[in-house]
């Protein structure tokens, strides 16, 4: 097992960007983080976590935002009839950031290793917000602090891992379902994509290398705050994604999972996710399925 540096002795590769940690595993090596999915590490998973048989998709319809905020084109789908068979093919064009998405490094080494699977972890921080009368501002360029994720963890006894999958739950999903047609478009055209997200910076970035995670994702167009900015271009995509190779999920379906967990007071289960096989690819649907 591969012994990971702390978080002060990352730029491993002094030619690479700050906080890199190039070469890690191996000079050829392109699969990042996702090289904590050991064959030990999935057997453990699945044999812990799936207990009911229960299956709930994680992702959204690949039609579900009819406007995106980042200026992405809307889903297409076209029915081609074979006449005079009775047959039809169909053609679907896509952005593959405008719904559930991975968004990260080259796909293709992902879905060669089996995709992302493993134990996944969800911290539902909408429900825990809610309990503490925290308000839930999704539409907003709002940072969700570390020490309440770090307060939420405590308080429901969830014990992270190696290897281990995060995904937070934030409220974005119930929220944007529960607007218009008109005001989802209206929403899509404000000057400026403004939806709150994970607080970034140094203290969270070395929270989650700390933690060994595999890959992270949560219910919100941008996993950090939107925009994506920090004074000290501390960002959590740049240092996750092309530094330590960490995909980032977005717009994860976490809803039905939600009400899962809390009807049976457990928050680990098993993930299968399988992006699709586009070598070079910069994001892909997840297919992500979560078996507990």
């Amino acid at each position: 097992m591969t012994s990971l540096p702390t978080f002060d002795n990352l730029t491993l590769d002094p030619t690479g960007p700050p906080g890199n940690t190039w070469g890690l595993f191996g000079p050829s090596n392109d699969l990042g983080m996702l090289n904590l999915l050991t064959p030990e590490t999935v057997r453990q998973a699945a044999a812990e976590e799936i207990r009911d048989g229960v299956r709930i998709s994680l992702d959204l319809p690949l039609d579900r935002i009819r406007h995106s905020s980042y200026g992405r084109k809307p889903f297409a789908k076209e029915l081609i009839n074979k006449a005079p068979r009775f047959v039809n093919d169909d053609a679907l064009t896509f952005n593959t950031q405008t719904s559930t998405q991975w968004d990260g490094f080259r796909h293709y080494a992902w879905v060669k290793k089996g995709g992302i699977t493993g134990r996944g972890i969800l911290l539902d921080y909408a429900h825990w917000a809610t309990t503490h009368n925290i308000p839930l501002t999704p539409f907003t360029s709002t940072a969700i602090p570390l020490t309440h994720l770090q307060s939420l963890i405590t308080e429901y006894s969830i014990h992270p891992r190696r290897g281990d999958i995060l995904f937070i739950r934030t409220g974005f999903t119930a929220a944007f379902n529960a607007l218009t047609p008109a005001e989802e478009e209206s929403l899509a055209n404000r000057p400026a994509p403004s939806f709150a997200g994970i607080q970034n910076g140094e203290e969270t970035l070395r929270w989650l290398w700390e933690n060994q995670f595999a890959a992270i994702a949560s219910d919100t167009p941008s996993f950090e705050t939107s925009p994506i900015n920090h004074p000290e271009g501390l960002t959590l995509h740049e240092w996750c994604l092309a530094g330590w190779g960490l995909p980032i999920g977005e717009y994860f379906d976490l809803e039905e999972l939600a009400e899962y967990c809390r009807a049976k007071g457990r928050w680990g289960f098993f993930l299968c996710s399988v992006p699709l096989n586009v070598p070079g690819g910069v994001a892909s649907p997840p297919n992500a399925v979560a078996i507990l």
